[in-house]
């Protein structure tokens, strides 16, 4: 590990005048997967701020939606009686994420910056890695790529994004609230993080030195019913092959009045499903339009070599996540 300095900031305000005093500077909350990565020598940061103590870990209502402060902890989330009484998708989709003890630890800040899970990304011995090593190539593309990509992807990286929690706020048209050097912005989620591009190596919309403050939920859907599917090779410590996070409000005939279904699993960003939701907005929810929808989902999909089981996967998993939300 390069060896680096550390400070502690009590306040958003000291943290971002820490983080731009020094070059190659990160901030730290739970550490869950920076440490990894600083670990294998994947992150090198010369110099962490510790905003662990900042005052952003509460849950409260606000707008008529909910505000969570970025250093809550998963486990909290979770567990709130805000969170799983309106927003149950969420809570399911952070319970199916990690083990206890991670959770415990994680921030919901930190969980929106998680980097890839891709082989060959977090091991430095392999130097093809345009997320590392901007400009080398993307060995996944060529090598075992049985976990990534089949939509969004680029001639740059086939990677996806790990994170079950991001998957649910996309589909809960969450707000990131973020500070920085030149003052507090929004960030709608679906904005936030990046798909790969010729830019791989820059996976969201922040600006250097921006720290994220809470993330805004909008008022829950009144009578919609929810559910987050997550499939993966085993049900403990395994990241997801595809999941799916659905939120659907119907009439009493069973139109779908409003539906939001997001994907995890599939792309280098939570991919919302707007092609599956426009299908299946102001029909009657049946297995036949359940089905048409799933097919214009990921009628653009491209699998490589190993994965193209999860095209069909993918589809299937939409019905099955709707099906059962809407049960």
């Amino acid at each position: 590990m390069k060896p680096f300095t550390f400070t502690r900031s009590a306040t958003v305000a000291e943290a971002i005048e820490a983080h731009g005093a020094r070059e190659e500077s990160r901030f730290i909350g739970g550490g869950t997967n920076l440490v990894d990565l600083m670990k294998m020598g994947v992150e090198r940061p010369s110099h962490l701020v510790d905003i662990s103590r900042l005052p952003l870990n509460t849950i409260s209502e606000y707008n008529g939606g909910v505000r969570i402060g970025a250093m809550v902890s998963n486990t909290d989330a979770a567990g709130h009686a805000l969170i799983r009484d309106s927003y149950p998708v969420l809570s399911q989709a952070i319970l199916a994420g990690a083990s206890q003890q991670l959770r415990n630890m994680a921030t919901m800040g930190g969980n929106l910056l998680q980097r890839t899970r891709c082989y060959y990304f977090y091991d430095p011995t392999y130097e093809e890695c345009n997320k590392r090593n901007p400009g080398s190539g993307c060995a996944a593309i060529h090598g075992v790529n049985r976990i990534h990509a089949i939509l969004g992807a680029s001639s740059q990286c086939i990677a996806t994004h790990p994170s079950d929690m991001c998957v649910a706020l996309a589909a809960l048209n969450a707000t990131v609230q973020v500070t920085g050097p030149n003052g507090s912005r929004a960030i709608a989620f679906e904005d936030f993080h990046r798909l790969p591009g010729n830019t791989p190596q820059i996976e969201t919309n922040l600006h250097h030195g921006e720290l994220i403050t809470s993330i805004d939920l909008p008022a829950a859907m009144l009578g919609a019913r929810a559910h987050y599917l997550k499939v993966r090779d085993r049900n403990s410590y395994a990241f997801a092959l595809v999941s799916v996070a659905a939120v659907v409000d119907l009439s009493p005939d069973r139109t779908v009045k409003s539906i939001r279904i997001a994907l995890g699993g599939v792309a280098l960003k939570p991919w919302r499903a707007r092609h599956a939701e426009n299908a299946l907005t102001g029909h009657v929810l049946d297995a036949a339009r359940l089905r048409t929808a799933a097919e214009r989902e990921l009628a653009n999909a491209k699998p490589y070599s190993d994965n193209g089981f999860k095209v069909e996967l993918a589809k299937r998993a939409i019905i099955r996540a709707v099906t059962t939300a809407a049960a």
